[in-house]
């Protein structure tokens, strides 16, 4: 793992968001093990996906991130949040596909009496609740964008609340106060919806 100061990365973002296409591929070992920490973090928290492995969900975020480097890039706590909400975005993508194959999308199609009594090989579960807490997120982002990047950067990416104040440009207070609220909108919405 490379050692790295806060300056280092900084200018490599900055020096990617002003064209240098190679400074993207020398600031990735800077951050290297963030990355690998949300990747880990993730697959913990998405146990549906069992065909994904660490280094596999920061390629997939890596690949993403090559689009984003038209952003005004600012700091390292900027690129991890951006990285963390580019993961998630890597498994919900998976489990929608995941879901699309289960409801006939090239799986082969079983009757519903032996489906109903034996777990038919290579259809795999869908992850109920991953999709239910995805889709209150984006129904909170709706409400609240800022309380949603901060349950993402939160619970998703691992960052700390002064990391998550620092990205955002807020008190730390202010997100302490945005991640209560956040947590009770979705415990609450989380909890009527019906389970599928």
């Amino acid at each position: 793992m490379a050692s790295s100061s806060p300056q280092d990365v900084t200018e490599l973002l900055v020096a990617w968001s002003a064209g240098d296409t190679e400074a993207l591929a020398r600031l990735i070992p800077l951050v290297e093990a963030e990355l690998n920490r949300l990747a880990r973090a993730y697959l913990r928290k998405f146990p549906s996906e069992r065909t994904l492995q660490t280094t596999g969900l920061v390629n997939e975020a890596y690949v993403r991130l090559i689009d984003w480097r038209k952003v005004t890039w600012q700091n390292r706590a900027q690129f991890i949040g951006v990285a963390a909400t580019l993961m998630r975005n890597v498994l919900i993508d998976r489990e929608r596909r995941r879901k699309a194959k289960r409801h006939g999308g090239g799986v082969t199609h079983v009757s519903l009496v032996h489906a109903a009594f034996e777990p038919h090989p290579g259809v795999p579960a869908a992850d109920p609740e991953l999709m239910a807490l995805h889709e209150a997120l984006n129904e909170l982002a709706l409400l609240d964008s800022r309380q949603a990047r901060i349950v993402v950067f939160s619970f998703f990416g691992g960052m700390t609340n002064e990391e998550i104040a620092y990205v955002l440009k807020i008190a730390e207070r202010t997100v302490r106060r945005d991640l209560s609220a956040a947590r009770a909108w979705l415990y609450h919405k989380l909890k009527k919806k019906p389970r599928r």
